[in-house]
């Protein structure tokens, strides 16, 4: 057994290394705890600024419980001004799975566009309610016409007439309204514009084309086969021809998205429609524009035609096989 002496010797021995660890250690790590104390005030410091106007807090710092007020807002189009020039924007439309889906998106876009008119013509007998309620409800100015392709121009299966493109009647039906409505002589000053329901539209497309003086075109991407056709513009600034694969001989080989013509033109030359009959697949575009203006009178937008705004795309048709033929979902829920 160790003698009372030896236990005081190792007491004295070994307490002062274990005081000289301790005090060590705690000054070690002080500056550490000192600065994460420190971030964390003035992270919350931080925090409490920037949503000091949106955000509220309860008054406890020992459990903050952050609030978020969440609103629907409903963007309306900008407000109409007196000295821009009215976008007429002519839009042929038929029914089927996705036509909602696409004049949604195509609504969006236009919500964002100041002094824009949509002309929505359905091909159809009758306006249909779908068409109604979703023009009513974006709150756009618009104009919702309908007249009806006959049978024997419309697909049958994967095959039609090809002398009648899709949208020719629905469109001359549109120009036919301006002019019945806007006097040649006393008109605002107007664009118009062919702009299908299943392409994607740039905005900056829309304030290119509204310093339209006669007709003005640009590059359509996604068509012909290509990434993009386009018109040819050489150093002065003038169109002397396109480029395009498919028949590029063409009066005016451009894409039906591509151009657009100031609202006196139309209204001037009250000949100018899209013809019906007896025109080549490609050549509807053709038809118009050669009533109204020559290659010379042509305007290059787009920078002389370098850039894209517009993306001639194609929503995939949907799958429905499993509706089965008496339809599995509700037929009564728009979609």
């Amino acid at each position: 057994m160790p003698k009372r002496r030896d236990i005081l010797a190792i007491v004295l021995i070994v307490l002062p290394w274990t005081l000289l660890i301790t005090v060590w250690h705690q000054s070690a790590i002080a500056p550490l705890l000192a600065i994460r104390k420190d971030d964390g005030v003035e992270g919350k410091r931080e925090a409490g600024g920037q949503a000091q106007d949106s955000k509220e807090y309860c008054a406890s710092d020992k459990d903050i419980v952050e609030v978020v007020r969440t609103e629907y807002v409903y963007t309306r189009p900008p407000p109409w001004s007196d000295v821009l020039p009215t976008i007429h924007i002519i839009t042929p439309t038929y029914s089927r799975p996705v036509q909602k889906a696409e004049l949604t998106r195509l609504a969006n876009t236009f919500l964002h566009v100041p002094n824009l008119h949509w002309i929505l013509v359905e091909d159809s007998q009758r306006r249909t309610p779908l068409v109604t309620r979703l023009l009513r409800e974006t709150g756009l100015n618009y104009t919702h016409l309908n007249v009806e392709t006959p049978r024997n121009y419309k697909l049958r299966g994967d095959t039609r007439d090809p002398r009648i493109p899709r949208g020719t009647m629905q469109r001359n039906l549109a120009l036919r309204w301006l002019r019945e409505t806007f006097n040649a002589n006393n008109s605002q000053a107007g664009i118009v514009y062919f702009a299908d329901d299943d392409n994607t539209y740039s905005l900056e497309l829309f304030e290119e084309m509204r310093s339209t003086r006669k007709v003005s075109v640009w590059p359509v991407a996604f068509v012909g086969g290509l990434r993009y056709e386009s018109p040819k513009v050489n150093a002065a600034g003038k169109v002397y021809g396109w480029k395009t694969v498919f028949d590029p001989h063409r009066p005016f080989a451009i894409d039906m998205a591509g151009f657009a013509i100031n609202l006196r033109l139309i209204l001037f030359k009250p000949q100018a429609y899209f013809k019906l009959r007896g025109v080549k697949g490609g050549y509807q575009e053709s038809s118009l524009l050669r009533e109204l203006v020559t290659l010379n009178d042509l305007e290059p937008k787009a920078a002389n035609c370098t850039k894209i705004l517009v993306w001639h795309t194609r929503t995939e048709k949907p799958v429905l096989v499993n509706e089965g033929k008496k339809g599995f979902t509700d037929p009564n829920v728009e979609i």
